[in-house]
């Protein structure tokens, strides 16, 4: 099955002053940079979705496109993923420096072995990882009725679709669950990345 990797660059990033918080370096590797080599060694092809007029120089090479639908936060950026990829993607956020390549695949296999979405579980407020996921196309018109009936939660949808869920202790084989999923919002929160970087066995792989 073919499976398309997606970089989502959403988010006016205002607890990091405006700035294209996925350009910042951890462990001197762009955390853009870190996502993409985990989704290539996960997927089939890439695709950034970003609207910033800029973001066709991030990645040379990489198809860039927009939000089809503006204005619709984290669930616009995935009805964007599926809508231009035509087909099943792996989603990551572009802060995410220390997602796993083994993780996503491990997604990828649960859901195509029959979900429309497969998940990791955390200790997340959600329980669920849904900027780190998989989902495959059936997603695309149940998050088109939600957004629709204007209920922009990015986690809407899940009971109109088949969602697998990857258990936590499975998860977290490919390293500690915080740090897998840990975001960069903050100012303090990269110095933390940084620091975690200069100090962890790199188990992205």
């Amino acid at each position: 099955m073919w499976c398309t990797g997606v970089i989502l660059a959403g988010g006016g990033a205002t607890r990091f002053g405006g700035k294209a918080k996925g350009l910042e370096r951890v462990g001197g590797v762009r955390i853009i940079d870190r996502v993409v080599q985990a989704l290539a060694e996960s997927s089939d092809e890439l695709l950034l979705v970003a609207n910033d007029p800029e973001a066709s120089e991030w990645l040379p090479g990489v198809r860039t496109v927009a939000d089809v639908r503006s204005g619709e936060g984290s669930l616009g950026g995935l009805h964007a993923a599926l809508s231009h990829a035509g087909g099943a993607v792996l989603v990551v956020a572009w802060d995410m420096p220390f997602v796993s390549a083994g993780l996503l695949r491990a997604l990828r296999a649960l859901g195509e072995s029959g979900a429309d979405a497969a998940l990791a579980e955390s200790g997340s407020r959600r329980g669920v990882e849904p900027m780190c996921a998989y989902y495959a196309l059936p997603c695309l018109s149940a998050i088109e009725r939600r957004l629709d009936a204007g209920d922009r939660r990015v986690i809407s949808f899940f009971d109109d679709v088949n969602v697998a869920r990857l258990a936590e202790h499975d998860v977290a084989a490919f390293g500690p669950v915080e740090m897998l999923f840990m975001n960069v919002n903050t100012p303090g929160d990269l110095a933390a990345a940084d620091a975690y970087a200069a100090t962890a066995v790199d188990r992205r792989t």
